[in-house]
Formats: C-alpha cells, structure tokens, sequence
C-alpha cells in the first residue's frame, strides 16, 4: 500500500466512496473503479431491493450504461396511449422501439455488479449517519470521514453522495430544493388476458390536479400503475391513484406491492459540491421537473462525479480540490441543467394548461415526433429548444400563455 493511501496510524484510505448503490451510485462506482482507483460503494439496503420507480429506460440512459452492460428488459415500448383524465384516449404508434421497462430491483443489482467487475468493493447493509472534513476523525485535510451508524469510521479521498432524495450527504452539501411532488404506484399481477392487451404499449394520463399524471407500465404478468402530484395533496394524490386504477378495469385484482416516494428537484443554485464532497443523482435533487424522470439523470450524472471524484481524490490542496469540483458542477449546469431548465418551463405551462398539452402531443405530429426523438436519445429537451427555432418560439408562446 502507498503512502497516499495509508493514514497515519495504518489505517486504509480509500480513494473515493460511494455513499448509496442506486444507479447514480453504481455508476460513480464503475466510473472510478474504471480509471484504476481504489473504490468502496456503500449501501444500507441488502440488494435486491424495491424501489418506487416506472422503471422507465429512455435513450439517454441507454447510452450512459457500462459498456456491454445487458438491460433485464421487461418489455420494448412501440406505442403510448394519452388521455386527459381519463377522457380523450388517443394511442400514437412507432415502427421502432420508443424506449424499454426493467424491474428496479433486477436492474439496480446489475449495475452494482458492473461496478464490481470494474474493480469496486461493494458494502451491503451499512448505513452513513454523516462525513466529516475537520475535526479528530480526519487525520489530514486530503481526507473526508464517512461515519457509519454503528460508529465505524472510513476514510476517503473523495466521497460521492449519492445516497437518494432524502441524502444525508445532501444535507451535508447543502442541497436546496425547488419543487418537491409525492409519487404513489402498485405493481399489480394481471391474468395473462390483461396483460396481452398492455403488451408493448403505456399508458400516460394527465391528471386532475395541476402538474400531476399517471402511467400504466406493462412488466409482463404485472403492471406498474402510479401518479405524481405536488407534495400538500396527499389526499388527493391517493384518490387519483384508486380512481384510476378503478378506471382502468384492475381494482379488483390485488397489488403486490403499494408504495410512496417524494422527488425532489435542485434550485438552480444549489450547490453540487462541499470540499471533497461531490453529490449526484436524486441526492442532488437531478431530475426532469416535468415528466420527473430519474434514472437518466441518475446515470449521467453519477457517471461525472466518479470521473472528477478520482480528481478530486488526485488533488494535494483545497485548491486544487475545488477547483475539480466547480468543473464537475460545469459539467453537470451545461448539460443536465440545460434540460432541466426547459423542463421546469414545460412543467409550469402543463400545470396551468394540460389540455393544450394534450392537444399538442396526440395531434400536431411534429410533437409526437419530438417525444418519439427524445425518447430514444436522438435528442434532449435542451438539445431540441437550443436548436430548432420553432421549439424555442412555441415554448416561449406556451411562456407567454
């Protein structure tokens, strides 16, 4: 063991730590492990284990995978059906593919086990109470502390939080949230006569409420059916998920599993970084604002911290150090903020006028083939205003109301 990786009494440094084994964990984790670095990845799940999520995998997170990695697909998604409360169904179609449906639990354990092939040491069942970067339990100013909850202490380099929406490593970065929404969803086992008439197709219903949907994901014999809304309308969030599912024919069959989640999205000022501290993924509050989608931001954005946490790791000074940092944060803005930037306007013009929405989507075929681009990675949100002129004109006159 070298110098660099030895505290003063003996005692390992790991290079970087990766607090949370979700995809943005899994994919810092592989990131570092990938350019040589000693890596630990921490959990305080035993894997597998359920997440509240669609589940949904767009073509921006196919392309941030681990290179070879084989998605456990469910099912490929060739048509959508929209509706408007419940009302107005039209179903628009593709030739090929739009995106693919995994089952959390399946996909969030091979991606820890890519992360383990690459050379990181995987921790299951442990849980961080905090970090440190002063006081009696940092040996040198190149260090960090990750406190375990049963008073272990590990020593890193650098440290990736990326530990979901209610982070600890957040709060110790000082993450601040600019629109926070309640997700309810039941996996529900279907006959195999339900499940055939789902097959290769989802379901998205813009709802009662401003800025709330739901989604039908079809998973083979199962469904994932669930709705989002603001945080403050619990009630009414519950009574949307039971009225649709009542809707939709399936009340009477008996879910497997009923969950909750709150999503949280970054302010645009919120910090990325704290000293040797980098934060990515749902830690970060990195999502889309309208569709609130995740798992994209989660493995982009986990995929840069483990990249600049080996720089970060690899600098002698806080200097050096924040300097690493503010270019992971760069990185992050230009890209990720970008789209996040036009999807909080999206989301404000859908919360005042999701019949207009609705309109749009199942009848003006340039939007259709807008979702279909953005869907399969051809495109981005970002990528789709900044260089089409009659995007950026139609979301400034959706703006302007």
């Amino acid at each position: 063991m070298s110098s660099d990786n030895a505290a003063p009494d003996n005692e390992t440094v790991w290079d970087v730590v990766v607090v949370g084994a979700g995809p943005a964990g899994a994919s810092a984790a592989h990131a570092a492990a990938c350019a040589g670095r000693r890596v630990l990845l921490l959990e305080k799940a035993e894997l597998p284990r359920y997440k509240t999520c669609g589940g949904g995998i767009i073509g921006p997170s196919r392309d941030a995978l681990p290179p070879g990695f084989e998605l456990p697909l469910r099912e490929r998604v060739h048509a959508v059906t929209f509706s408007l409360n419940g009302k107005l169904s039209r179903t628009r179609r593709s030739k090929h593919a739009l995106f693919g449906l995994i089952n959390r639990p399946e996909f969030d354990a091979a991606l820890v086990d890519a992360a383990k092939d690459a050379g990181a040491e995987v921790r299951t069942g442990v849980a961080v109470t905090r970090v440190e970067q002063h006081g009696p339990a940092v040996p040198d100013r190149r260090t960090v502390a990750v406190v375990l909850s049963d008073g272990e202490t590990v020593l890193a380099r650098a440290v990736v939080g990326a530990d979901g929406s209610a982070s600890r490593i957040g709060a110790h970065v000082g993450v601040k949230l600019d629109q926070v929404d309640l997700g309810l969803e039941a996996e529900i086992p279907v006959p195999e006569t339900v499940a055939e008439d789902w097959a290769g197709r989802v379901l998205i219903d813009w709802g009662p409420m401003p800025g709330s949907y739901g989604w039908v994901f079809p998973k083979g014999d199962t469904l994932t059916v669930g709705v989002i809304s603001a945080r403050g309308e619990g009630a009414g969030t519950k009574r949307y998920l039971e009225d649709f599912i009542a809707r939709l024919g399936l009340a009477g069959f008996e879910p497997s599993i009923s969950s909750g989640h709150l999503t949280r999205c970054r302010s645009d000022d919120s910090p990325l970084s704290r000293g040797r501290v980098l934060v990515c993924g749902d830690a970060a509050g990195l999502l889309e604002p309208w569709t609130r989608e995740g798992i994209s931001y989660a493995l982009r954005s986990g995929r840069l911290a483990g990249e600049w946490a080996v720089r970060v790791a690899e600098a002698h000074d806080a200097v050096d150090a924040r300097r690493q940092a503010l270019n992971y944060a760069f990185a992050i803005k230009a890209g990720l903020g970008v789209e996040m930037g036009v999807g909080r306007r999206l989301h404000t013009v859908f919360a005042r006028r999701p019949g207009m929405f609705h309109a749009v989507i199942t009848g003006f075929r340039p939007a259709w083939r807008a979702f279909t681009k953005i869907t399969r990675g051809t495109t981005t949100l970002g990528d789709l205003v900044r260089t089409h002129p009659a995007a950026r004109r139609a979301l400034g006159a959706m703006d302007r109301g």
